[in-house]
């Protein structure tokens, strides 16, 4: 927490001095008022408002974070420390400094966040939510004020996402002067610098603000590379108090080279060391949106929002195991060549809200909230192209062209409705609905396949039901709790056949669940706390089986829904606080989650050519027990944290494989724990510095095992490094 003070001062001579006119000179005793201090804390995690624009959020699990707030490394977006009091976060440590946030929470996978409605100011940046939602959109931290996470409960308004909705927030301007600005400079171990400048300020009716950011750093393993840069134009026009329009453009850039996968052989002589030097990945996105928020009546407010995204994610890989090496081939006397792939994103969304306050009967504050949303998404993905064979960042490839040329065409309409019903002044109960009706088709070519095996159109036509409730126990206490269904879409990568080997289930149908919680949140003085169970259930996963397929005469890889699984929990978040002094206050506190995941009834997967039981067996990626706890000491402007982090083992694949395989692909993912120190110091008014500390005690771990992208493997995370900032405002 930081802490501040604001200073009043009273007696104002422009006040004064009208009213001593009206009265005999010195007929009154005139005294001089002394200065008054308020001391404040400024908190950096707080709630969701019951009904935040057009949306409703009563009885929903959620979490703010302040991250102007928050005491930790934002140059480098440390996740596991801006999210240290979100209890559950499971983080991946994986894609170069900085670039990429990879978080999830109830045990589902973290890649690129994509089991969450990713936003930003509300706008969605998943790249292709029914092709491929991971979000390659990246924003520096410095522009973040603040982030906002909803649980899965709140799937019916955002989007039938099991993760809920994680939405960043970008600052505004000082919206007292014309012109205003900051800039946030940084440097740390290997070679890490960054800078972020940004302007902004009102003028009338308009405000505007506009960022620009850049980082570069060599990476903590050899041959890792990375440079980012991302810019944007954010513009609020006010032409009455009723109504509001916001026009905005966000870009963001960057290339990592991928330092390649280990065995864990190699992770463990040297978890730096690098098996790759040829390797890179490469995201661009453009964000431009125009929104409107009109409120048509005091009691009815109307939003409309129009968004796109577009670019590309580009990789160029020689995309073996750390098993084989990538070395000169004698008899050409080169490297072998590459793979390129490249996805192109083209989406749109629009998306029409209306929330509406009534009384229902003589109980004011019931809550109606309707809306659509339609997303067009043109998802083309090329991919196993023939590179070059050279050492540079490179997509050409060869006159053969890509043996993967796929579209994936998607088109769908949501509706949905949620009500508030205030029955009396503590009891609510907000039931809800939405409907999913769209249609996603694949067509393309395949070297390996003809045509009429890779065409497929997956339809969606179905509801979607929920219900939350909240019971306030007191202004300082409310219990709230929530069942919603949500699905999980078949993607581009379901339905496409690796090689001649692989078919995919013509009747695959997307997964679907839901998510049921029920929490107490409250606070005393010096103590608040949020405590909650929870049981995500999700059936129909996807995986492979083996099949007999006559046509080849042989076994093949048969992609199609597997089973269902359960995954009960409970998060826990406590913290307690004192002053132990007229300038000094002390901070304790406690993000820590439980969590029990398997594969339910006759869920099968493939081992080699047999299939398997994996009832009874733990899903995969995650961990049991997360649990992050920090100390924060805050003297005048001065603040000292220390976050102490603990990770349990979890495994990386179905059937539970303990030993490693050569590879590195397979294998019990190790329990860790990390240290943080985090310093910060506000120097004068408008210059503040702050020291990051990094896995202070040199860790050595990983918590992913890739079968996939970007290589089946071991993928080490960064050990102990340094980080010093600059934060300068005018």
């Amino acid at each position: 927490m930081k802490q501040n003070f604001i200073s009043l001062f009273f007696a104002s001579y422009s006040i004064i001095t009208p009213l001593l006119a009206q009265v005999k000179e010195d007929s009154l005793e005139q005294r001089r008022l002394e200065e008054v201090a308020i001391r404040a804390r400024k908190s950096d995690l707080r709630y969701v408002l019951p009904v935040q624009g057009t949306y409703l959020l009563e009885g929903k699990k959620n979490e703010v974070i302040t991250v102007t707030n928050v005491n930790a490394n934002i140059a480098e977006k440390v996740a596991r420390q801006v999210f240290a009091k979100i209890p559950g976060v499971f983080v991946y440590d994986m894609d170069g400094t900085g670039n990429q946030i990879h978080i999830a929470t109830r045990g589902l996978d973290p890649h690129r966040s994509w089991e969450f409605n990713v936003r930003t100011n509300g706008i969605l940046t998943n790249s292709d939510l029914y092709g491929y939602p991971a979000s390659h959109f990246t924003l520096p931290f410095e522009a973040v004020e603040r982030i906002e996470l909803v649980r899965g409960t709140s799937a019916l308004q955002y989007g039938a996402q099991f993760g809920g909705m994680l939405n960043y927030v970008i600052k505004r301007p000082d919206t007292t002067r014309a012109f205003s600005g900051e800039s946030f400079n940084s440097i740390g171990s290997f070679g890490m610098i960054s800078t972020y400048n940004a302007i902004g300020g009102r003028k009338g009716r308009w405000e505007y603000y506009a960022f620009y950011s850049q980082r570069s750093s060599k990476g903590y393993r050899k041959n890792s590379e990375s440079n980012f840069d991302g810019q944007g134009l954010l513009l609020r026009y006010e032409p009455s108090s009723r109504l509001l329009v916001r026009m905005e453009i966000l870009r963001s850039y960057y290339r990592y080279r991928i330092p390649g996968p280990l065995t864990d052989a190699q992770f463990a002589q040297d978890p730096r060391q690098a098996t790759r030097f040829r390797n890179y990945y490469s995201p661009y996105i453009i964000l431009p949106s125009l929104s409107l928020e009109w409120k048509a009546r005091p009691s009815t407010v109307i939003s409309a929002s129009i968004s796109g995204i577009y670019g590309a994610r580009n990789s160029v890989l020689f995309d073996r195991p750390a098993t084989i090496r990538d070395t000169i081939n004698p008899s050409t006397l080169q490297y072998s060549p590459r793979q390129v792939d490249i996805d192109d994103f083209n989406s749109r969304t629009f998306e029409l809200r209306l929330l509406h306050n009534y009384a229902l009967g003589n109980q004011i504050g019931s809550v109606l909230t309707a809306g659509a949303q339609y997303i067009h998404n043109d998802l083309r993905r090329r991919q196993q192209g023939r590179g070059t064979t050279g050492l540079d960042y490179d997509l050409s490839v060869d006159a053969s062209g890509f043996r993967r040329d796929l579209w994936m065409r998607t088109r769908n309409l949501a509706l949905f409705l949620e009500n508030k019903f205030q029955i009396t002044r503590q009891w609510s109960i907000t039931p809800g609905a939405r409907i999913e009706l769209g249609q996603s088709r694949v067509e393309g070519n395949l070297v390996y396949l003809p045509s009429s095996e890779v065409a497929n159109t997956i339809e969606r036509n179905f509801p979607l039901f929920g219900v939350t409730s909240s019971y306030t126990l007191n202004s300082r206490q409310i219990l709230y709790g929530g069942w919603s269904q949500s699905y999980r879409p078949v993607l581009l990568k379901d339905v496409i056949p690796a090689n001649p080997y692989e078919r995919t289930d013509p009747n695959i149908r997307d997964s679907y669940g839901y998510n049921l919680e029920l929490g107490w949140r409250g606070s005393t003085d010096n103590f608040r706390w949020d405590i909650s169970a929870f049981q995500l259930r999700c059936n129909y996963r996807f995986g492979n089986v083996a099949l007999y397929y006559d046509r080849l005469d042989t076994v093949i890889l048969w992609r199609t829904n597997i089973g269902n699984s359960v995954t009960n929990g409970l998060e826990i978040f406590a913290e307690y606080g004192l002053s132990i002094g007229p300038e000094t206050y002390l901070s304790v506190f406690t993000a820590t989650s439980w969590m029990d995941a398997k594969y339910l009834g006759d869920s099968v997967r493939v081992s080699a050519t047999e299939n398997r039981s994996i009832a009874g067996k733990r899903v995969e990626s995650v961990p049991q027990w997360i649990t992050r706890n920090g100390i924060n000491l805050r003297y005048k402007t001065i603040v000292a944290s220390l976050l102490y982090s603990y990770t349990a083992e979890n495994f990386a694949d179905p059937l539970n494989t303990v030993q490693p395989n050569a590879t590195g692909a397979v294998g019990l993912v190790p329990a860790y724990s990390l240290l943080d120190f985090n310093f910060s110091w506000q120097v004068l008014p408008r210059l503040g510095m702050r020291f990051s500390a990094n896995n202070v005690t040199n860790t050595q771990y990983f918590n992913k095992r890739p079968t996939l992208y970007p290589g089946p493997g071991v993928w080490p995370a960064d050990g102990r490094t340094f980080t010093l900032m600059m934060h300068l405002t005018f």
